[in-house]
């Protein structure tokens, strides 16, 4: 039931949470507090209530994970209720008609067997005339429920079929990042998971490159959370140009993005990787409303093969000490892990 009352104390809380916060007043931010205040997102009141309580700041790069793991997954959560719901009418309607049907095709036989039975008996011409008349009128009425009944379920197969096409819709949003339209975590997770099971029954080599924008906090202090997302665009576009086939580039979260190279052995990945970094270099960020240059943007690379047997968390481990690597060594730089650079950040560790 629509309550206004507890909607505006939603509201009023929500942004009374912010200001005690620190928290920019835009809308995104008013959406996720409102989301929190009223509950009516159970992952998200979990995540922003232990911030709240261990007084963890809300970043912009805190805020926008928690808009990327806990908003896209709740609206999917609610379209795929709404589209089951559908699904069940449309199912239900089906099986009322075609119990309708049933009954309807009984009544005839019986009328079938009863004029049967009647023409073996002797007849009057008068009475043989009603029996036909009787006979076509109820075929002429089983022809037209017939006909009645194929338009019917002609419209519920459209229908089944729309639904079909939202229902694929919506399994593509849950998989995609909203902000830079590749793929999102899970559907990364999901990738690997095929890639490792390709690995151990092919022994194809299976590359992951792990990528973090340098000095991104500045773009967004800066110039603003806009021009920030406006970067993860940009970058996101470089990836997706640089891949092919089987390849998987995803937002993993934040500023950083995940790269699944199938088929792909560690020196064609550090290939890969370098033409991702020139062409995110090569880019200039412009100011739309001036044409000012904003500056240029730069991304560091980790890269990790996995070898037989090893699970997405371990390649991960090395992928991101790779690229701790590359920043520590000036940036804008893909280091692999057999990078002599690495065996000294090792020993200086």
């Amino acid at each position: 039931m629509h309550r206004p009352d507890r909607e505006q104390n939603f509201a009023q809380t929500a942004i009374a949470l912010m200001g005690e916060c620190a928290v920019a007043p835009t809308p995104e931010n008013f959406e996720l507090f409102y989301a929190y205040a009223s509950g009516a997102n159970p992952s998200m009141t979990q995540v922003v209530g232990q911030m709240i309580a261990a007084r963890t700041p809300f970043t912009e790069g805190a805020l926008a994970e928690i808009r990327l793991r806990c908003q896209s997954s709740a609206r999917a959560a609610r379209a795929m209720e709404s589209l089951g719901g559908g699904m069940s009418d449309v199912i239900s309607t089906v099986l009322t008609k075609l119990e309708a049907a049933g009954k309807h095709a009984v009544d005839y036989s019986n009328t079938l067997s009863a004029a049967t039975g009647t023409l073996e008996e002797e007849q009057s011409p008068a009475d043989l005339r009603k029996l036909v008349d009787g006979l076509l009128a109820a075929t002429h009425a089983m022809e037209t429920r017939a006909k009645a009944l194929e338009g019917e379920l002609q419209k519920s197969s459209e229908q089944v079929s729309e639904l079909r096409g939202k229902l694929a819709d919506v399994r593509k949003e849950s998989l995609t990042d909203p902000l830079t339209n590749i793929a999102n975590r899970k559907a990364f997770d999901d990738a690997v998971r095929d890639a490792i099971t390709a690995m151990a029954e092919t022994n194809e080599p299976v590359t992951l490159l792990m990528c973090d924008i340098d000095h991104f906090k500045k773009f967004n202090d800066s110039w603003g959370h806009q021009t920030g997302d406006q970067v993860l665009k940009l970058v996101a576009a470089c990836l997706t140009e640089n891949l092919k086939g089987r390849d998987t580039a995803a937002r993993y979260g934040g500023e950083e993005f995940a790269v699944l190279l199938r088929n792909t052995q560690l020196s064609d990945a550090c290939r890969v990787a370098n033409q991702i970094r020139l062409a995110v270099e090569g880019r200039k960020l412009v100011k739309k409303s001036t044409g000012d240059v904003l500056g240029v943007i730069t991304i560091s690379i980790g890269v990790a093969q996995f070898a037989p047997g090893e699970v997405l968390e371990t390649v991960m481990r090395r992928a991101d000490a790779c690229l701790y690597g590359a920043k520590q060594n000036g940036r804008n730089l893909v280091i692999d892990q057999t990078d002599s650079r690495m065996a000294k950040l090792e020993a200086a560790a």
